[in-house]
């Protein structure tokens, strides 16, 4: 099939070759396992001429449009290759030129991504603009860990949370969640772990379990389990750092209870 026209699904992709603006498809590529990104995500790239991805998108992704310009705009350990307002021109230069713009970016980009105020801004310039969900870290992380973010009798609803604002500061909603019954699950907040643990445990709640993945679903994940009374020690011990998500709740307890299961199958078969 020509790649300058492909439709899966009602979803068109759209290249230099059939349009005079050009098309920004922002694209979720899923928690990191380069086996989590859907189908359609994998098209989107086949149809491709520009990839702008960031740090946390799996480098073999980027096989799937082998023929694209490749441009990284991501961050790592703090230091960005192009400040938002350039990722945003990068975006508009590329497309008014006729071009096909994937903006790849980890897990789902409408999750704490800046994805919605990209494609604003596409769509401002006059470009046509898509996107394809992707599966996001704060549900596929903790299940990959057999961490269910709900559970009858455990927890009847989960938070999800980002840890630091853009002010950078902790976000007012933990201090919220940190009152309920429910799971919360926290994405970037390894660096306001001392505030987020005081919070719960002004609530009572020293012995809430807890889990830390860093690396979710990757071949180099950690990750630590303990009570807020604990989890810092745990921190320091495994060396936990970010890119990691923070789950609290009954519910962390579960995956010790399926281990329990899973080994004692394994000992009556051995």
């Amino acid at each position: 099939m020509d790649k300058s026209n492909k439709t899966y699904n009602n979803f068109r992709f759209e290249s230099a070759k059939c349009s005079h603006s050009g098309q920004l498809t922002v694209v979720g590529a899923g928690p990191g396992d380069v086996e989590l990104i859907t189908l359609k995500a994998i098209k989107a790239l086949e149809s491709a001429d520009v990839v702008l991805y960031d740090a946390l998108v799996a480098s073999e992704l980027l096989e799937y449009a082998p023929t694209a310009e490749q441009i990284f705009v991501g961050k790592r350990k703090g230091c960005y290759s192009y400040q938002q307002e350039q990722i945003n021109e990068l975006i508009v230069n590329r497309a008014l030129s006729g071009k096909h713009v994937i903006r790849l970016k980890g897990g789902d980009p409408f999750v704490f991504g800046r994805g919605a105020e990209e494609m604003e801004y596409a769509a401002e310039h006059g470009l046509k603009t898509a996107m394809v969900p992707g599966i996001s870290s704060c549900l596929s992380v903790p299940a990959s860990q057999n961490i269910p973010v709900t559970k009858r009798g455990a927890a009847e609803s989960f938070w999800v949370i980002t840890g630091t604002t853009k002010e950078h500061k902790l976000s007012g909603d933990v201090a919220l969640a940190a009152k309920s019954n429910a799971t919360v699950v926290i994405l970037m907040g390894m660096s306001k772990l001392g505030q987020i643990v005081e919070l719960f445990k002004k609530e009572g709640k020293s012995e809430t379990p807890i889990a830390i993945v860093q690396n979710g679903t990757r071949k180099d994940e950690k990750v630590g389990v303990a009570t807020m009374a604990t989890i810092e020690a745990e921190v320091a011990e495994k060396e936990l750092t970010n890119p990691a998500i923070i789950i609290i709740g009954e519910v962390v307890r579960h995956r010790a209870r399926l281990n329990e299961i899973v080994r004692n199958q394994e000992l009556e078969l051995s």
